[in-house]
């Protein structure tokens, strides 16, 4: 038995941790892979019940957790998409998305950067960066939506860009300044 079988508070704890610093971005990564909010959940799920049966190799600080987490539920997903086109379909099953396919890792560890930064910035920022970027309004649509005038959302999303590029240059471009 592994050494998570004598000290099951600290994989509780681990597995808590896991939840409070990745939970977020492990949904979001499940929830683009397979377009299904409920589906998302059972995959994080799932990977932090794997997670805390591998606590000692997550606890031995070798690589990254994240990656580790991230590649746990790309194969839960990929795992279940194979189950899924080898069993024969007993109701019509309507495949709205693409399939997983190949090694995408760049693209979302980008967004999850992206989207840590975008907790960093002001609530009024972070608005409207979302309306304009993730929604892909206009202007005049993001400025209605919001309820400000359109140079509002102008000078918003301009200050907004500044402040998360800084955010995502870390405190050293800071100092290199």
């Amino acid at each position: 038995m592994g050494d998570t079988d004598r000290r099951p508070e600290t994989a509780e704890a681990l597995i808590r941790t896991l939840y409070a610093e990745h939970g977020r971005s492990l949904l979001a990564y499940a929830t683009r892979l397979t377009g299904d909010r409920a589906a998302a959940e059972d995959v994080v799920q799932e990977t932090l019940v794997r997670a805390w049966k591998h606590a000692d190799d997550l606890l031995d600080g070798k690589g990254s957790v994240r990656g580790w987490l991230l590649t746990v539920a790309r194969n839960l997903v990929t795992d279940r998409a194979r189950a899924r086109a080898v069993r024969p379909a007993e109701v019509a099953e309507v495949e709205d998305r693409p399939p997983v396919e190949g090694d995408h890792s760049e693209s979302v560890v980008n967004t999850m950067v992206v989207m840590d930064a975008l907790d960093q910035v002001s609530p009024e920022h972070r608005e409207v960066l979302v309306q304009l970027y993730y929604r892909g309004r206009s202007v005049t649509e993001a400025a209605k939506e919001l309820g400000v005038p359109p140079g509002t959302v102008k000078s918003r999303s301009y200050y907004a860009l500044r402040a998360l590029r800084a955010v995502m240059a870390g405190p050293e471009a800071e100092v290199a300044r």
